[in-house]
């Protein structure tokens, strides 16, 4: 495997020069390898996780009939789905948007911290594509939303893709496609790419969902490199299978977290595969409790409750803070909201701002992208006017 930084070339792409560079970044050496890439102001936030381009697109239901799914799923491809991206790419308009849930959550920070006068670069991300069309697309997406990318390049495996069917009753069919995105390698930590990243952020970020691929022996890498020097490790349960069914990977790397991140779902599930019960604020105190490898800050769990009150357990507390009503001809889609309230949440704790300004900051974002479909943003944030 190959790595890169900042963009994928693709094959049969020519060499790139320095004007080929991201302008937020400067040559540390006057070299044009993507290894001396360098932010002028410093990264503060580092996402890694499994990368998706989302190809979304308005088509009619005989897609999904022919396609064998039904409106409003939200499944994994399978051989009968072979040609589904293709189709929409070559007939039906298709949007493109930098997908995953780091990724996501990432791209959210970032354009939360372009309103706070952080514009570009604060931000970045690493996991594993394909040397394709596909991945080069994706990297030009997430360097358009502000986020730089030292994604690591499986020669063998196609780009990771996830297929959004929006039909004429504006539901949203979402087939997803793994491929390169389950490929991510412990040894592209190792890189000088990512180690410039990582070295730089004040906050590593990572979904649930990259304990499937990456395993515990990256997030312990990750965990190990904030607690020796300070920085906070933030993991997200992300999905109830991942409690349910991946529990030694979540033991490995529980000690490791300063913030845990969930929904009421899936934190009742780790509850419940624990033997701790359902109830969230039991379950976040449990939490709370477990052995941390980094006594320099207690950990703080975070399980937001979709409409209902955000709750922050942190040194045996317990705060509430309640969700400002959305009225329900705004609510578009609420697929993203989870992602976004992370995003948002980061963009104030990189900042050094307390839990307060951090869930206010999380609630925002996850209202601007329930209004809108996927975890997309507007051109513009207005945090700063809208309280």
């Amino acid at each position: 495997m190959e790595y890169i930084a900042s963009c994928v070339t693709g094959k049969g792409a020519k060499t790139r020069t320095s004007r080929d560079v991201a302008p937020n970044f400067y040559m540390a050496d006057g070299s044009v390898g993507p290894d001396h890439l360098v932010h002028k102001d410093g990264v503060l936030l580092l996402g890694v996780g499994n990368p998706l381009l989302d190809i979304s697109c308005k088509v009619p239901m005989d897609v999904l009939e022919k396609y064998g799914v039904k409106s409003g799923d939200i499944i994994l491809a399978e051989d009968r789905h072979a040609t589904l991206y293709d189709e929409l790419v070559a007939q039906y308009a298709p949007e493109y948007i930098a997908g995953g849930a780091t990724q996501n959550s990432i791209r959210v920070c970032a354009w939360m911290l372009k309103a706070a006068g952080r514009a570009g670069g604060a931000c970045a991300f690493a996991g594993c594509v394909g040397d394709d069309a596909n991945g080069a697309k994706l990297a030009e997406c997430a360097r358009a939303g502000g986020v730089e990318v030292a994604y690591q390049v499986d020669a063998e495996a196609p780009t990771g893709v996830c297929g959004v069917l929006v039909d004429p009753t504006n539901e949203r069919t979402l087939v997803t496609r793994l491929d390169a995105a389950n490929n991510f390698t412990k040894d592209h930590l190792e890189t000088a790419a990512v180690q410039k990243l990582l070295v730089a952020s004040k906050v590593v970020y990572s979904a649930g969902f990259f304990l499937t691929s990456g395993g515990p022996d990256c997030t312990a890498l990750l965990g190990q490199h904030c607690a020796d020097f300070g920085k906070r490790f933030c993991l997200n349960i992300s999905a109830p299978f991942i409690a349910q069914f991946f529990g030694e990977a979540l033991d490995a790397t529980m000690p490791f977290v300063d913030i845990l991140f969930a929904n009421e779902t899936e934190a009742a599930a780790l509850g419940e595969a624990r033997g701790w019960g359902s109830d969230v604020a039991t379950v976040a105190l449990k939490c709370c409790d477990l052995p941390k490898a980094s006594g320099r800050r207690a950990r703080c769990v975070v399980f937001t409750q979709g409409a209902d009150s955000t709750i922050v357990a942190c040194e045996g507390a317990v705060t509430t803070y309640p969700v400002t009503p959305l009225a329900k001809e705004l609510l578009v889609d609420t697929n993203g909201a989870g992602d976004a309230f992370v995003g948002g949440f980061l963009s104030r704790l990189v900042l050094g701002e307390g839990w307060d300004a951090c869930v206010k900051a999380g609630h925002y974002a996850a209202r601007e992208i329930i209004q809108r479909p996927g975890c997309t943003v507007p051109d513009t944030c207005g945090y700063g006017s809208f309280f």
